[in-house]
C-alpha cells in the first residue's frame, strides 16, 4: 500500500469510526443524552471529583457540574464528601444509576446487533479481526 492509500484508508476509517460512534451514542432511543451516558460510564469505573470528570471529558466545570447535577436529580449518581479535602466531593454511581447504565448499554449492543444481522460467517470473522486490530490501534494512545 502506497502512503497515499494508507492515508486515505486513515481518514476512511476516522470517518466510519465517528458514524458508527455518533450511530450508536444516539441508539439508546432517547434514555439518556450521550453525555450523561459518558459521565455514568466513567463513574462505572471508580469514584471521581466533579473537576475530574470535566477535565476526563475535556468540558469546562460549570458544563459539569450541570451534568452532575441533572444525574444526581435523576437519582443516577450520589454524592459524598471527600475524606481528605473537605471542599471537594466526590461522585459515585447509585444502584439505579448502575442499572440505567447497564441497560443504555444493553440497547447499544442490540443496535449493533442488529445491523450485523445479515453479514455472512465470513464477514463476522472479518469484523471480529477488524475489532483485535482496532484494539491495537487505539491503544497505542
Amino acid at each position: 500500500m502506497t502512503p497515499v492509500e494508507r492515508r486515505r484508508l486513515a481518514a476512511d476509517l476516522r470517518s466510519v469510526c465517528m458514524r458508527v460512534s455518533r450511530r450508536v451514542r444516539f441508539s439508546g432511543g432517547g434514555l439518556l443524552p450521550p453525555h450523561q451516558v459518558s459521565v455514568l460510564a466513567k463513574l462505572d469505573q471508580q469514584v471521581r471529583t466533579p473537576r475530574e470528570l470535566a477535565q476526563i471529558e475535556c468540558v469546562s466545570a460549570p458544563s459539569m457540574t450541570r451534568t452532575v447535577n441533572a444525574l444526581v436529580e435523576q437519582g443516577f449518581v450520589g454524592r459524598e464528601p471527600d475524606p481528605d479535602d473537605g471542599r471537594q466531593v466526590r461522585l459515585q454511581l447509585t444502584p439505579e444509576g448502575r442499572k440505567k447504565l447497564t441497560g443504555i448499554r444493553r440497547s447499544r449492543d442490540e443496535w449493533v446487533h442488529a445491523r450485523m444481522a445479515d453479514l455472512t460467517e465470513e464477514e463476522c470473522e472479518v469484523v471480529r479481526q477488524a475489532v483485535d486490530i482496532l484494539e491495537r490501534v487505539v491503544s497505542t494512545v
